[in-house]
């Protein structure tokens, strides 16, 4: 474990960017996935000419996974779920959509295809890792292969890692804010307009979905 923390730390000190710094320390530790959110992030604020995090909802992301990656884009854009400016769609993409509410702007930035060709080592070692069955050596050595190609996507320029497209489409709604009602089957408050219509009246997608599996 000391030989992991020592290199997350130079690679966190290395780059010097404060933002990296940030990201890391939120996420709780380097690795490739955060690296090309972060990456990805520069990249699309870039495009839009965005500089600044969004205080409240100025900017929008999209994200089309809910791994790492998506840690880096919170931290840079200033997008959470809590200020409802953060959404996900389970693709499974290395990809961001950010809008702007500034200029009415979107970029979509996806990772380019087999530019990041994977170390058949690292690829082995990582499926030992996850699954529990890498020994002490197998493991260190997986660190250190994680550690360089977390440094390889942190040098490289990303234009020559993601593609960078403008989208023709409506910026999202803003968050919307509501008073709760009660969910007519189990009484907890619940935002109206995510209720569903059944035999008692406005339910809560939890209760409906409860009734639909118990139907089955």
């Amino acid at each position: 474990m000391g030989g992991k923390g020592t290199m997350e730390n130079e690679i966190v000190s290395g780059h010097g960017e404060a933002m990296w710094r940030q990201c890391a320390a939120f996420h709780g530790h380097v690795c490739p996935g955060l690296a090309l959110g972060y990456a990805a992030t520069r990249l699309a604020m870039a495009r839009l000419r965005e500089d600044s995090r969004a205080e409240d909802e100025e900017l929008v992301a999209v994200v089309e996974n809910d791994a790492c990656f998506v840690d880096a884009v919170q931290v840079l854009t200033g997008c959470t779920f809590g200020k409802g400016n953060f959404f996900h769609k389970d693709y499974g993409k290395i990809a961001l959509t950010l809008f702007s509410r500034r200029s009415g702007r979107g970029v979509r930035v996806s990772l380019k295809g087999d530019i990041l060709a994977q170390n058949p080592e690292h690829a082995h070692l990582l499926k030992k890792v996850m699954s529990g069955q890498a020994d002490a050596a197998e493991r260190a050595r997986f660190e250190e292969l994680h550690a360089q190609r977390t440094r390889e996507i942190l040098e490289a320029d990303p234009e020559h890692l993601f593609q960078a497209t403008f989208v023709e489409a409506p910026v999202p709604e803003r968050a919307r804010m509501e008073p709760s009602a009660p969910c007519r089957r189990c009484g907890e408050p619940t935002m109206p307009s995510k209720m569903v219509s059944g035999p008692l009246g406005l339910i809560c997608r939890g209760c409906a979905e409860s009734a639909a599996s118990a139907q089955d």
